[in-house]
């Protein structure tokens, strides 16, 4: 499966259920990340052999209703379009300056279906933010332990009579994480493979039961942490 299908299945997650029939018509979230990768590849530059630096903070430009219909999905399509531009950089062996940044930002001036991007490179710290993918919902991790399974007091509550109350615990020390099956009856696999207690690098599969939990850590801009996530208008 290449990259770009990879991408069209991330935001396919993040619009998935009540937001569907947003995106009837009009521009797709896939052109965000379409735009995205071009103005990556466009603004790749060659610092030296092993150094290809790209812009770290994105404005997304769009249309009046384009971006109403965008802001509706919330916070969840800027996790994603934070991922995948991650994702693009990595394959192609880019290099941010700081943490990654991504805003919406409304102009009338524009017409429905066009997207504008503007970037630059920032120098910044990152703040390196865990989330866990589960079906098409996306939870932060916010606290040094979060217990999942089908019991009311998990952390994360799952319906799937296939996990224990507390079936598994993911461990995280603000740059590392560790998941733990916490006895389960059925077991946890990571990667496909049996597992008891080990390191969760990101894009981790976990499985439990009938469910997937995908492991995901986020390269973004520690500023943007205190900011809107949505930008307004030009």
């Amino acid at each position: 499966m290449g990259l770009l299908d990879s991408f069209e299945r991330g935001l396919e997650r993040a619009v998935n259920g009540a937001f569907a029939r947003t995106f009837k018509s009009g521009l797709q979230p896939i052109e965000i990340t379409a735009a995205l990768r071009r103005e990556l590849d466009t603004k790749a530059a060659v610092v030296s052999r092993d150094r290809i630096l790209v812009p770290n903070r994105f404005t997304v430009r769009l249309a009046r209703g384009d971006y109403q219909r965008m802001t509706e999905i919330g916070p969840v399509l800027i996790d994603q379009l934070t991922q995948l531009v991650q994702q693009h950089a990595t394959a192609q062996h880019y290099q941010f300056a700081g943490g990654i940044s991504i805003a919406l930002a409304e102009n009338p001036a524009l017409t429905e279906g066009i997207v504008q991007i503007d970037s630059d490179s920032v120098q910044g710290k990152v703040s390196w933010n865990p989330v866990l993918d589960i079906g098409d919902k996306r939870y932060p991790i916010t606290k040094s332990r979060t217990v999942i399974g089908r019991g009311s007091d998990a952390d994360i509550t799952i319906d799937d009579s296939g996990t224990s109350r507390k079936h598994v615990e993911i461990l995280w020390d603000g740059t590392r994480a560790q998941v733990n099956d916490l006895g389960s009856t059925n077991g946890s696999s990571l990667n496909g493979e049996r597992v008891t207690k080990a390191p969760l690098p990101t894009d981790s599969v976990i499985d439990i039961g009938r469910t997937r939990i995908v492991f995901r850590v986020l390269a973004q801009s520690a500023d943007q942490q205190s900011e809107p996530r949505q930008g307004g208008r030009p």
